[in-house]
């Protein structure tokens, strides 16, 4: 499975990410709008570009969900 920022909807920085999150908390699925709104809130991104970015989130959280995604191996010290 491929990281979400190397596939689909090019390269995001950590700050979009931030601002992805926190305008996803703002404009929920009822939102009019809601993926133009995030967006401009994200900046440099369009619509479909956010939209997209979604949508791979989900399908990540879905693999995690059924156990598809190992855990990472952290050494203990």
């Amino acid at each position: 499975m491929a990281s979400m920022s190397s596939r689909g909807s090019g390269t995001w920085t950590a700050e979009q990410n931030k601002a992805f999150e926190k305008a996803l908390a703002v404009y929920d699925k009822d939102t009019p709008d809601r993926w133009y709104n995030i967006a401009r809130a994200v900046g440099g991104k369009t619509a479909e570009e956010v939209k997209r970015h979604y949508e791979i989130l989900v399908e990540d959280i879905k693999h995690i969900e059924a156990g598809q995604v190992p855990y990472p191996n952290y050494r203990r010290n």
